[in-house]
């Protein structure tokens, strides 16, 4: 992989000013399988940042921006009410992002029926894109096979070369780098979390096992 920039999800994002997160993901391009960017958590919210901002070096992210510019880019999830559930507001359940003092007001049930209200919250990525998450499973033809630890592209074309994946059980894991074809599916739907959402594969388990293992930089914790 010699040549290309490992993205290694949990690594610290540092603005021109100071620390501004974690990175907790990494949106790409299926299609064009590219990456456009990255996100990064500050405060318990994340934002998308585009990645002509961001440079990894080993175990951090440096971002090209001000923490009050930080603050101004696009969030990266949403939540809403569920069309249909009673969220008494007066506004249509798509329009409706959060209740304002829920535990007063469900104590002196202003809510009146609110025990109903049901809420969903999803990627904002741009259409036709996916986030790619730590953690996220990964899925060899014959079961899982482990978790994924990141992403590493090529610099100059910004194509993903491999996805980072932590193979094995607690005894005997390793970290291996998976060729972006081997991949043929990515698949995270927030509203409907199935068995087999994550990264599909057109390896093997023991194809899996068999591949070499490579050095990443785990960030602390």
């Amino acid at each position: 992989m010699a040549g290309t920039i490992p993205f290694t999800i949990g690594a610290d994002a540092i603005c021109a000013d100071g620390a501004c997160g974690k990175l907790t993901g990494v949106v790409f391009d299926p299609v064009a399988q590219a990456v456009t960017h990255l996100v990064v958590e500050r405060h318990g919210l994340e934002r998308l940042v585009p990645l002509d901002l961001a440079d990894a070096t080993r175990g951090e992210i440096r971002i090209r921006c001000t923490l009050a510019e930080f603050g101004k880019l696009p969030a990266a999830e949403k939540t809403e009410f569920l069309p249909g559930s009673h969220n008494d507001t007066g506004y249509p359940p798509d329009q409706v992002l959060t209740m304002p003092y829920y535990g007063l007001a469900d104590r002196y049930g202003i809510l009146g029926r609110g025990e109903d209200s049901m809420t969903v919250t999803y990627d904002t990525v741009p259409l036709g894109e996916v986030a790619v998450r730590r953690g996220e499973r990964v899925h060899a033809t014959d079961g899982t096979v482990g978790q994924v630890q990141g992403l590493v592209i090529d610099p100059g074309s910004r194509h993903v070369t491999h996805v980072l994946l932590q193979e094995g059980h607690l005894f005997g894991r390793k970290d291996v780098a998976i060729p972006i074809s081997a991949v043929t599916q990515v698949d995270n739907n927030a509203v409907e979390q199935v068995d087999n959402n994550g990264v599909q594969l057109n390896l093997t388990k023991q194809q899996v096992q068999d591949l070499p293992p490579v050095d990443i930089d785990h960030p602390r914790g």
